[in-house]
């Protein structure tokens, strides 16, 4: 899943090879559609999210709250599904499918890039 700019991404790879792939404008809808896209897009192929043998997602940079929100779905469905979990950025994301296997961790942790911009309430 890539959730680094307003048009959020999950792919669904089987065997090696790209099944399908989801894009849509997300924006500040992420939080609310994500995970009834991945819902979708699995149940559209007869699977479950407990099909799922890893999860891969892009770790930054880009978007704080985008990555915050891509990053802590992925790394709770592999924790609480037991499959591995492949933290990637720009050059490892446009080489999917050939991820390579034995690179796994146990926790993404995003990469902003940079400093998050805060700004003050309006309030």
């Amino acid at each position: 899943m890539r959730t680094d700019k307003p048009e959020a991404e999950i792919l669904l790879i089987d065997s090696g090879k790209i099944v399908e792939s989801c894009m849509w404008n997300a924006h500040r809808e992420l939080s609310d559609t994500l995970l009834i896209k991945i819902e979708d897009l699995l149940s559209k192929y007869g699977k479950s999210s407990s099909d799922l043998s890893g999860v891969a997602v892009y770790s930054g940079p880009g978007s704080f709250t985008g990555l915050r929100i891509g990053v802590s779905v992925a790394n709770t469905l592999a924790y609480s599904l037991s499959v591995p979990i492949w933290s990637l950025n720009e050059n490892q994301w446009q080489k999917l499918p050939d991820l390579d296997v034995s690179n796994d961790t146990k926790i993404v942790v995003p990469e902003y890039g940079q400093a998050a911009t805060v700004t003050q309430p309006r309030k």
